[in-house]
């Protein structure tokens, strides 16, 4: 039996992450009052239940019962130990551009004056210490829809007690840093097959350019660190209790270096103990959530 919590910023994307729960046959309830996070544990618990995956969307629209969230939280976690917290988040421009596209009303408006750029404020002060005591960290800022479905689904279609979940992330400095990166890499070092007029328009994902790059001695001897450090690593992430572990690589545009390493990194990886996923961030940005 699954109980994922789901709680983030207004405006990230929890319904869509709903949807895709849905599809994946859990019972969801949104806007539930943190008080009542205990009792649906106790419904999960029940040996007659037929539901034996449910999401609870819990979040600033509680108002003042939401500030009971950490409390219920910890009572629910002693109750029912296969529990998640899945936070959501994309950053404040993009939330504006949201709410303002969407024409909503924001549910801490009226505590901020209907000052939308305050209520955004604010709920990140609501927000931060569940942030910090949260299992995944989903950044919707510049993810498809698509590719947030697809990301919901490589995380739960697991066992959620199997070991550490491995993602690899690779990106392009200049579209900014991925928030939810445990750890980054900056790959600028590299050579660069953005010079080489054949590789130009080619990506890491390409034979060529995996070759052109992984040809130097350099590329090589990052690669070894960084594999050394992860495998180090690893055993100890696992004791602290993390759920997942995601690593970013980044070069300039996030085309070429950043996603070949990532490549390399996830295939090595995909037969070992820990599942892992890959996402090419900005391997291509069109048409965004």
């Amino acid at each position: 039996m699954s109980l994922v919590i789901i709680s983030g910023m207004s405006g990230a994307g929890k319904s869509k992450v709903v949807q895709s729960l849905e599809d994946m046959a859990f019972f969801c309830v949104d806007n539930v009052p943190p008080q009542l996070m205990p009792k649906f544990a106790e419904l999960l618990q029940m040996s007659d239940c037929p539901v034996q995956k449910m999401a609870l969307v819990v979040d600033a629209r509680g108002g003042r019962l939401f500030s009971d969230f950490i409390k219920s939280f910890d009572e629910l976690k002693q109750l029912h130990n296969d529990v998640r917290l899945l936070f959501i988040e994309a950053d404040d421009e993009v939330l504006l551009r949201r709410y303002k596209e969407q024409r909503r009303r924001h549910p801490l408006a009226s505590r901020c004056k209907n000052n939308l750029s305050e209520a955004i404020a604010e709920e990140h002060k609501l927000l931060s210490a569940i942030r910090q005591r949260a299992d995944f960290i989903v950044d919707t800022s510049q993810t498809k829809v698509s590719q947030l479905r697809q990301r919901i689904q490589e995380m739960f279609s697991q066992d959620l007690e199997c070991r550490l979940f491995l993602r690899f992330i690779s990106f392009g400095f200049k579209n900014g840093l991925p928030k939810e990166a445990d750890l980054v890499y900056d790959l600028r070092c590299l050579p660069n097959p953005f010079y080489i007029k054949p590789l130009k328009n080619k990506t890491g994902c390409d034979q060529e350019v995996f070759d052109y790059i992984f040809n130097s001695e350099v590329s090589e001897q990052f690669y070894t660190k960084i594999r050394d450090f992860i495998d180090f690593g690893l055993k100890y992430y696992q004791q602290e209790g993390k759920q997942e572990l995601v690593v970013a690589f980044g070069c300039t545009g996030g085309k070429h270096r950043s996603v070949a390493m990532a490549e390399r990194f996830y295939r090595d990886y995909s037969a070992s103990a820990h599942p892992c996923t890959l996402f090419h961030r900005d391997i291509e940005k069109d048409q965004f959530l």
